[in-house]
């Protein structure tokens, strides 16, 4: 299975807090976000690690060339307008993949519940997509889950319905061939924004369920640099 990770946004709401590394290379208890994911994918089996920078990141990709891991890592510098357009940027060299998870740079989540996300998509090969989602709402603008009784979604929306059973998307995507063929269409037909990529699988009537996770933290400003390492920190002493 390959993994992938889209690092090419500006950080620019962390830049402004006066930290001085750019948001891939923010550092974690000691490790950069990058080095975080790389391992954590390493460790569940991955083929190669495909991940796109934008133009201005010198040196994430002098790190990612200095980079000693033992899977191989395809490094695309290109700077783009969203986090879909880099997808599609990321996906369009690549040979016929059929089974790949994707993040952005800056989600925290705990590697257990990682691994039992990609087994749970493993072991059913009728999916076209799995989509981690969190009752953990901290970000400035969430993308709202709505699930049936089965784990299926139903609807991506950009406000919550009601209070009970409130789900949001974690940032974390594992998608098949058809899934995956979706992201042409959806820049063939000028669709923005990774929300309105995901909507578009409802719309083609593919296979979506969801992945429910205690907590993912998407790391935007300094304060959520602070609380994801407390998260974790909490985590390992509770084991």
């Amino acid at each position: 299975m390959d993994f992938a990770i889209i690092a090419a946004g500006e950080g620019s709401r962390l830049a402004k807090s006066g930290y001085p590394y750019p948001k891939p290379l923010a550092r974690l208890n000691g490790i950069p976000l990058i080095e975080r994911l790389i391992a954590i994918f390493a460790a569940n089996g991955a083929e190669t690690i495909h991940i796109i920078v934008n133009e201005e990141s010198a040196s994430l990709v002098d790190f990612l060339a200095s980079y000693g891991g033992k899977v191989p890592i395809r490094v695309v510098q290109k700077s783009t307008e969203s986090s879909l357009h880099s997808f599609y940027e990321l996906l369009k060299d690549i040979p016929t993949v059929n089974e790949l998870c994707a993040t952005t740079v800056d989600t925290i989540f705990r590697e257990e519940e990682f691994r039992s996300y990609l087994q749970a998509f493993q072991g059913d090969k009728k999916l076209d997509a799995l989509m981690a989602v969190t009752p953990f709402v901290e970000d400035e603008s969430p993308l709202y889950v709505e699930v049936n009784e089965t784990g299926d979604v139903v609807a991506f929306t950009d406000t919550k319905a009601g209070e009970a059973g409130i789900l949001v998307s974690g940032g974390i995507y594992a998608l098949r061939r058809k899934a995956l063929q979706c992201v042409d269409k959806a820049i063939n037909n000028k669709v923005e924004r990774m929300r309105n990529y995901q909507r578009l699988l409802l719309t083609e009537r593919l296979s979506v369920k969801a992945f429910i996770f205690n907590k993912i933290i998407d790391i935007d400003h300094l304060a959520d640099l602070h609380l994801a390492e407390e998260w974790l920190n909490e985590e390992k002493i509770s084991q």
